[in-house]
């Protein structure tokens, strides 16, 4: 997807709605001072940027998508956090980084890919003892994920549920409408129609139950090595 399509259709416009919601999960950590954090599946950064904002440290995000990276890195040069942010391109089946490296693994919307159980088991060695993860994930079996979470070596700080309709109501409905305005630019245009296709029917399926969609954030702390 092109540059200008991407900024065209408002992507990330809609996606910074759910900002409010990183702010609270980041506000339910204690204080840290120059934390280093690794935004997991960070995408285009809108979550990462966020978290530039929110802390004085380093931050680090990984993504498999460069056309996604080269966005984001674009943000990071005009925000002025190239001092303190990278944008690196990594598989999150082969996250390299040494043991104990960060004092904040941030993953929203990722560790589906890899599994919730996974995922804790494998980012655990990546985290310093006491060190803290926040995970942003869908809203199934939120009683069996609570009960693996000491599984792991984690204590459970806290979590909240995102309102069940969030993700229609603030994110694909606005983009479907917005879908419907381009497309009176973009009708001879076939292969941004069939990008438009591919965003339409992630929206039909949201549309068809949109609280199966619904969310939650985990706010876990690793207690042991």
């Amino acid at each position: 997807m092109s540059k200008d399509l991407l900024f065209e259709m408002y992507l990330d416009h809609f996606r910074e709605n759910f900002n409010k919601y990183t702010r609270k999960a980041f506000r339910l950590l204690p204080e840290l001072e120059n934390p280093r954090i690794l935004d997991i599946g960070c995408g285009s950064g809108v979550a990462t940027i966020e978290l530039a904002k929110l802390s004085n440290g380093e931050i680090i995000g990984i993504d498999i998508d460069q056309s996604l990276l080269d966005k984001l890195n674009r943000k990071i040069d005009e925000k002025g956090f190239s001092n303190r942010m990278k944008a690196l391109k990594c598989s999150l089946f082969e996250i390299d980084f040494p043991d104990d490296s960060f004092d904040i693994i941030w993953s929203e919307g990722s560790i589906f890919i890899i599994g919730f159980e996974t995922g804790l088991k494998e980012w655990s060695r990546l985290l310093k003892t006491n060190g803290f993860l926040v995970v942003h994930d869908a809203r199934k079996n939120i009683s069996n994920k609570l009960k693996k979470i000491p599984n792991y070596g984690y204590k459970l700080i806290n979590y909240f549920s995102l309102p069940e309709d969030v993700w229609w109501t603030e994110y694909y409905n606005p983009l479907e409408k917005r879908i419907k305005e381009l497309r009176k630019k973009y009708d001879n245009d076939p292969e941004t129609l069939k990008i438009f296709k591919k965003h339409q029917n992630e929206i039909d399926m949201v549309k068809k139950n949109s609280k199966d969609y619904s969310s939650i954030f985990y706010i876990m702390q690793k207690l042991i090595h």
